[in-house]
This record gives structure tokens, C-alpha cells and sequence, in this order.
């Protein structure tokens, strides 16, 4: 298990280890931006491999009594979940951090590899914006030190405000960052999307911490008009940016937002089962969480994701059989 972050006195995290393909085994966390030297292993080569899925939230009312059991008290609800997803977005620690007790509950009702990417507090990412951020980051890494290798990757969700002119905050805060934690980063500024130098500048930063850079793919959401209440609030709200599907780590993270339409969703993530199954046949290991503007159908549809990558890449470890929603019936 890694173990949980090392608080120094004055500093948060250490000088960063050199980023090398040297010596006999490459750690994870050490490979370089598109690293050439990544294995490429061709289907039916892989051994057990194991890929990542989950939604947006473990908890969600439209779920209750048909995917889930109906009246679960909340300390079951995550062990629920996890028995359909091995991966969880955590977006409300991006709102408060929790209390001690409760993320000791997170682990007790996960396997050692669960997967939990945690969104850094808004005080850190959107009101210090990387800058001074030192107390509210330790009593977050503090806080979830219970999970340990859960806490998957620890995400920085920057505001669409944070542009290319704000990299030098973003590579200080990196650099600062302690080494027992993967880190991915969500730009929103639409200049890293659309000025190849912008993009090139923070694929550097993001490589010389060996940081993922969050691909949240709004394509299909934007790609008709609404036609429910559901998609228009999320069409208002979700920012309209061109898909990027380049990983620069062996463990890249993809956000997919669809419809509320099932069908709709399930045939506009064609392009990511393709790039998944190459990801996990280059030895990477993926985590993709599947959105829908009203998520009513989230939890089915990212077990059928998980169904699609393996139909091409059949090495995958099959996710547990769910917990049934309700009793067992005679018939």
C-alpha cells in the first residue's frame, strides 16, 4: 500500500524525483509525457488487467430501488455502489473536506483498489488559485491519509479564468506537491485547447511533475440541442471545448459526459472504447467516469462502458455482480 503523505515542517511535499526510463522497472508515477518507451503488448499478451470505471457520485435518489436497494442507511450506500463501479469521482471535497470518521467509512466500505479521484477544495484551486495555499492543502491531505492508495489520483480542477499566463502557479504548486500522491489536472481556459504553444506549455508542466492531464469530453452533450430540462442545465453549465484524447501518463483519466437519452450516450463513446482498449494494450491503466446530464442511468451505463472495452481487449478482470436492488423473487 503507498503509504500517506509526509508533512515536512514549512513545506508541503518534496523535490520531485527525476523523471527517467533508466534501470529495470519504470514506476508509474515516473513516466514521461508520451513516453516512447511505453510497452506496447498486443491482445491476448496483457495477463489480468484491470479497468476503472464509476460515475460522478456514489449516492443518487433515481437509483434507489432499481439499481440499488432502496432504503440503505448512508454508511452502506458507497459498498453498495462499489459492488456495480470500481471508481468514484469525489467532487464534494471539492466543497468541503470531510471529517475524519467519515473517510475512515470511505475505506471500510472499499477494496484496497478502488479507485477515488478527488477533486482539491475550491479554496485551494479556485480562491488562492494554487497561491497559499499550504493550510487548506495540508488539512485535505490529513483528511484523507485513511484512504490510502483509494485516494487514486488527487484532482486539480482549475476555473475556465485559469489561463496559460497562470502555468508558473500551476508548475510551483506541482512541484510542491508530496511525491506518495498521483495528481491529474482539468484546464477549462480555451486557449490550451486551441493555441498548439498553450498546450505544449502545460503538457510541460504537467510532465516534469508527471501530472494527467483530465480529459472531460462534452462532444456528444453539445453535439444536438437539448431536449430535456436535465440537458439544458447541463449544456448552460458545462464548458464546450474540442475533445482531447492524448494521454501523457500510464494512468490517464477521462470525464465523458453524454445524454439523457441511454442510446444516444452508449453510441457517441465509440471513439473512447477505441482509445481505452489501446491505452490498456500499451500497459496504461485507465479510469473513465461516464455522465449523463441527470445521471439516472449512469451506474448501468458505465458498467456497459466497461462491457464495450472488453469486448475488444478481453483480458479485463469482469467487475463484481452487483448488489441487488431488491429481494430475491420466485420467479
Amino acid at each position: 500500500m503507498r503509504p500517506g503523505p509526509r508533512h515536512a515542517a514549512g513545506r508541503l511535499g518534496h523535490p520531485r524525483r527525476t523523471i527517467t526510463t533508466a534501470g529495470p522497472e519504470v514506476r508509474d508515477s515516473e513516466l514521461p509525457a508520451r513516453d516512447p518507451g511505453l510497452p506496447l503488448l498486443a491482445c491476448g499478451t496483457l495477463g489480468a488487467v484491470k479497468l476503472h470505471v464509476g460515475c460522478a457520485m456514489w449516492t443518487h435518489a433515481p437509483w434507489q430501488g432499481r439499481y440499488l436497494p432502496p432504503a440503505l442507511p448512508p454508511r452502506d450506500r458507497l459498498s453498495a455502489y462499489a459492488t456495480w463501479c470500481n471508481a468514484v469521482e469525489g467532487n464534494t471535497t471539492f466543497y468541503a473536506t470531510p471529517a475524519p470518521g467519515t473517510v475512515r467509512s470511505w475505506a471500510e466500505q472499499t477494496a484496497p483498489d478502488f479507485r477515488f479521484i478527488f477533486k482539491l477544495p475550491k479554496p485551494i484551486t479556485h480562491e488562492r488559485r494554487l497561491v497559499d495555499a499550504g493550510e487548506p492543502l495540508h488539512a485535505f491531505l490529513t483528511a484523507i491519509e485513511p484512504l490510502g492508495q483509494r485516494a487514486h489520483s488527487l484532482w486539480v480542477q482549475l476555473p475556465p479564468s485559469f489561463s496559460p499566463a497562470d502555468l508558473g502557479a500551476l508548475g510551483g504548486f506541482l512541484s510542491r506537491l508530496p511525491l506518495e500522491y498521483r495528481y491529474c489536472v482539468e484546464v477549462r481556459h480555451r486557449a490550451f485547447f486551441e493555441d498548439p504553444r498553450s498546450e505544449q506549455q502545460l503538457e510541460k508542466v504537467l510532465g516534469e511533475a508527471g501530472a494527467e492531464w483530465v480529459t472531460f469530453d462534452t462532444s456528444v452533450l453539445f453535439g444536438s440541442p437539448p431536449v430535456s430540462d436535465a440537458e439544458r442545465e447541463a449544456q448552460a453549465k458545462k464548458p464546450r471545448l474540442p475533445r482531447r484524447s492524448q494521454a501523457l501518463t500510464s494512468h490517464p483519466v477521462v470525464r465523458y459526459i453524454g445524454r439523457d437519452d441511454a442510446a444516444r450516450t452508449v453510441a457517441g463513446w465509440e471513439h473512447w472504447t477505441g482509445t481505452v482498449a489501446g491505452w490498456l494494450r500499451e500497459g496504461r491503466s485507465p479510469t473513465v467516469f461516464i455522465h449523463t446530464p441527470d445521471n439516472a442511468d449512469a451506474l448501468e451505463l458505465a458498467r456497459r462502458f466497461h462491457d464495450d472495452v472488453r469486448t475488444r481487449v478481453p483480458e479485463i478482470e469482469p467487475l463484481p455482480e452487483p448488489i441487488p436492488a431488491g429481494p430475491p423473487t420466485l420467479f
